[in-house]
Parts: structure tokens; C-alpha cells; sequence
């Protein structure tokens, strides 16, 4: 087992409850790994940390490797060059839990909203059905309960595709496709490659949910065998947005009115649209699926709004972490805003934001290591201030610039591990201090 991060526990944890020798590695330090191992331990792995055994990986059995380890990590590389099998965590929980139906999701942008809203409506539908993957549980912890669900709804990152071997979700769901991990991946080639392992599996009795408005989605799909149902925001197909009636349709049925899904932007509505469209390929009733929708409510750091104070609306968005998700933010807004923009450099120009921002955004507040780049991309086409490595001078920038009737939007379009420790830290110390008025 390399990698012991959750999902990496969660795989040394099954195959120990099989039976199986494990050994486990990880090339990191401190305590949230000590108490990793200390778990591990206590089933009856070898553990070690600050390391790997390269000999001793290059004889195992096999390798399962967790999502965040890249290909060419050392260890990985040991056990590639010396034949031994390489799976991911995701397979290996997915495999222990033969019979559970699944529905699975990839894509760039929009997988863990279209992951909760599927487990949502799956439940809605009358199923005991959870969520799982890369949204937070690791497939393999799912594996280890005493009762498996009734169904499954995964997230698959394209890390957590790479080392799969054979997928059969009972209906697949492909949200869109853009330049994503160009940090990780040598070419845009090779991720498109790891997001076509979805469908590794095809057959003819293969269901799969596309975005028929991507023409990536539509290329990648063409040639893959089984039944595409069509989401579309543009036209009429088997899931569409009527925009005269204002209304989410099923092929000719109206599943409910816009006002009613309480999601900000168009991207919303095409998730909506995809994870009504995967669940009533399982059989579930239009009016169950409507009534899910109804209740369902944005997920922290997804376009979340935290607070309006002083007549300015602070949104969360901290999920955002490439250029195509802050798009999708900006394109979202209704109102005059202010952009906070920064954090660790993904590899894409912060160029490609100008057109959306130009007219509609009072200001950017650019931060963290990729400041100096935003600042070189945009300057002369969007007013920028100056923030570094101060999250403090930031929150004070956006409030200085932003009016009443605006919002403070914070899509940063980068990684957080230059100035937090994740997503979730990020988008928290930004809910806080919007509360802190």
C-alpha cells in the first residue's frame, strides 16, 4: 500500500480484514500520518513512514496506490518496472463490493455536486444509498461496513481512474472536460486519457449521462459502446433546460421550475440535470426526483453563499481550483463582484478569465504564489490589488472594494497548499471572516 492518506488506510484496513500481508508506505511525516500508521498497526500491517522499501515493494503480490501518490513516484516506478500488478484504492473497494450497484462520475468540474445530488435523489427515490470516492469517502471505508448500501454514488478523480482496471457502473456520468492538473499530467492528452477509464468497461447494456454542449465530452464518447443520455442546456435532449418555460425537463416531462433548485448558475443546473437523468436511468419516478431537488442545498465551498452583511453578498467557492471552475463562478454571478484570486499555480493563464470579468468585476484581489503571474495576466484589463501572503489584507481588500448590492466571490482558480492546508481550510477562514462582518 503506497500512500497513507484516508484512502490509503481505508485499502491496507480491507486487505488486512481479507487476510492479506500488507505492507504500507509514505514518504511523509507528522501526526496526522502517526495516527495512520498507529491504525494500520493495529490490524496488522508494517507500516513505514519518511519512506518506502523499494526492494520490498518490487516483490509484493500487487500495489494498490492511493490517488494523491503521481505515477511517477519512486515507489510506483519500483513496482511498474518490476512487473508487479498496480491498482487503485477506488477499484480495489469497488471490487470488494460486487453487487452493489453504482453510478459513477468524472469529468473536470461539477463531480462532487453531481455525486451528492445522485446519492440525494438515489435516497429520494426510496434506496439506502450514500456517496463516496473522492467527495470524502473512500470507497474501500464503504467496503468495511457490516451492511453495504443499497447503491452507491462515486466520485472518480482522474488519479483515482489512473490505476483502475475494469469499471461497470450500473449508469456513468461524464460532467465536461477542460485543462486541469497540467502540474501532474505531461500533456492534456493524458488526462483526457485517465477521464476515458470510466468506460473501460462498455458494453451494449452500458448507460452513460454526457454533456452533449462539451464537444471533448461528445468526442470522447463517440466510439464507446452502449446508451448516451443527452444533457443539454442548449437544445432539447433526453435532459434539457426549457429556458422559455423556465423549466428542468426530462425528455418531454417538466421536472420542476428553475426557482425551485436553490443552485446558483447554468453549471448547477446541468449537474441537477445530469443527476436526475442517471437516477431515472435506475428506474426512479419523475416526481421523486423533483422532490429531491427541491430539498437538496449547495455544498460548503461549491458556490456556497455564507452571509450577505452590509448589503454584500460573500460567496464561497473555494472548491474552485483551475481556471474552468472560476469560469463557471464568475459566469454565475448576478451582481457586480469581487474576485479573490490566488494560491498555488495550476499551469493555465489567468488570461482566459478577462472576458467574463471585463464590465461585471469591481476588482481582483490577487494572493498567495500565483500573485505575481495574475498580476502580469491581467494588468491592464481588470483593476488588481496586491494582497501576498497576508489572507488578512485580502478579506480587508475585497471589503474595501465592494459595494452595496455587490458580492465578494472567492474562486481562486489555484491549489491552496501554498497558504492552507486544503480546500476546505481556505473556504473556512473565508466563511469566518465574512461572518466577522
Amino acid at each position: 500500500m503506497i500512500g497513507l492518506g484516508a484512502s490509503g488506510v481505508a485499502a491496507g484496513r480491507l486487505l488486512r480484514s481479507a487476510g492479506l500481508r500488507v505492507y504500507a508506505s509514505d514518504a511523509g511525516g507528522g501526526p496526522a500520518l502517526e495516527s495512520a500508521a498507529e491504525l494500520l498497526a493495529k490490524v496488522g500491517a508494517a507500516v513505514e513512514l519518511g519512506g518506502h522499501d523499494l526492494t520490498r515493494i518490487a516483490a509484493a503480490g500487487g500495489v494498490v496506490v492511493s490517488p494523491g501518490v503521481p505515477p511517477d513516484a519512486p515507489p510506483v516506478r519500483a513496482a511498474r518496472e518490476a512487473g508487479v500488478a498496480i491498482r487503485a484504492e477506488a477499484d480495489l473497494g469497488l471490487e470488494a463490493l460486487a453487487g452493489v450497484p453504482w453510478i459513477g462520475v468524472t469529468g473536470t468540474n461539477g463531480k462532487t455536486t453531481i455525486t451528492a445530488l445522485a446519492a440525494h435523489l438515489l435516497v429520494a427515490a426510496g434506496h439506502r444509498a450514500i456517496a463516496a470516492g473522492n467527495i470524502g469517502t473512500p470507497v474501500s471505508a464503504v467496503a468495511l461496513e457490516p451492511e453495504p448500501p443499497a447503491w452507491l454514488a462515486v466520485e472518480l478523480s482522474s488519479f483515482q481512474l489512473h490505476d483502475t482496471r475494469h469499471l461497470c457502473p450500473a449508469v456513468g456520468i461524464l460532467s465536461n472536460l477542460s485543462p486541469d492538473h497540467l502540474d501532474r499530467y505531461p500533456t492534456l492528452e493524458a488526462y483526457y486519457a485517465d477521464k476515458a477509464r470510466l468506460f473501460l468497461g462498455a458494453d451494449a447494456d452500458s448507460t452513460w449521462v454526457i454533456n452533449a454542449d462539451d464537444p471533448a465530452v461528445v468526442a470522447m464518447v463517440a466510439e464507446v459502446p452502449g446508451r448516451q443520455v443527452r444533457v443539454s442546456l442548449g437544445g432539447r435532449a433526453e435532459a434539457w433546460l426549457d429556458r422559455e418555460a423556465g423549466r428542468l425537463m426530462l425528455g418531454e416531462v417538466a421536472l420542476l421550475d428553475r426557482r425551485e433548485l436553490l443552485l446558483l448558475g447554468d453549471h448547477n443546473v446541468a449537474n441537477a440535470l445530469m443527476a436526475a437523468a442517471a437516477v431515472h436511468a435506475t428506474g426512479a419516478p419523475v416526481d421523486r426526483l423533483a422532490a429531491g431537488l427541491r430539498t437538496f442545498r449547495a455544498l460548503d465551498h461549491r458556490l456556497e453563499p455564507v452571509a450577505e452583511i452590509g448589503g454584500v453578498l460573500w460567496i464561497n467557492d473555494s472548491k474552485a481550483t483551475n481556471i474552468a471552475s472560476t469560469a463557471v463562478a464568475v459566469a454565475a454571478m448576478e451582481r457586480p463582484f469581487v474576485l479573490l484570486l490566488g494560491g498555488r499555480h495550476k499551469g493555465e493563464p489567468y488570461t482566459r478569465l478577462i472576458p467574463a470579468l471585463q464590465g461585471r468585476c469591481r476588482g481582483v484581489v490577487a494572493y498567495g504564489e500565483a500573485e505575481p503571474l495574475i498580476v502580469a495576466d491581467l494588468a491592464g484589463t481588470i483593476p488588481v490589488r496586491e494582497a501576498g501572503h497576508d489572507w488578512a489584507t485580502a478579506i480587508a481588500a475585497a471589503r474595501e472594494l465592494a459595494r452595496p448590492g455587490d458580492a465578494v466571490l472567492l474562486s481562486p482558480a489555484c491549489s491552496s497548499f501554498d497558504m492552507f492546508a486544503n480546500y476546505g481550510e481556505r473556504g473556512a477562514r473565508f466563511r469566518a471572516a465574512a461572518m466577522a462582518g
